[in-house]
């Protein structure tokens, strides 16, 4: 938000002599609230490296099999346990990213509120799904 616009919950004047820009700084939000999310994006992030490498050398080997031999390869207990932790990583990273993106470029209160509810619930339904999918194919 541009700084014309910003609403001054002391109510102080930055154009006087005296505000200094911690002056101006104090009582605008913490700088400590961004560090656990930046920091889990990055694990997720570096998490999903490995993951989908994993992921691409295995669909590469299977490039050639029909949808049986793909199905069998899934329905293996460990491939079905490493692609729920690939998709888990997956979709909280989105929702992570997604949420940063939202909270950056809309400005209207209600419908960044409604943007960030609707990311939070389609990213985690698109985790549920796949990681219900991923188990029901190994333990079924």
């Amino acid at each position: 938000m541009s700084d014309w616009k910003r609403h001054d919950p002391l109510d102080r004047n930055p154009a006087s002599a005296r505000s200094s820009a911690l002056y101006r700084a104090i009582g605008l939000g913490s700088a400590k609230s961004g560090a656990h999310h930046w920091w889990l994006q990055r694990v997720t992030a570096v998490a999903l490296m490995p993951l989908m490498v994993w992921l691409v050398a295995s669909l590469l080997a299977h490039a050639r099999g029909d949808h049986q031999a793909v199905a069998l390869w899934l329905g293996r207990p460990a491939v079905a346990v490493t692609m729920a932790v690939l998709l888990v990583a997956l979709f909280w990273h989105m929702k992570l990213g997604l949420r940063v993106i939202v909270e950056d470029y809309v400005h209207a209160d209600r419908m960044k509120f409604a943007a960030l509810v609707a990311v939070d619930l389609v990213c985690l339904a698109l985790m549920a799904i796949g990681v219900f999918t991923s188990l029901y194919l190994a333990f079924r």
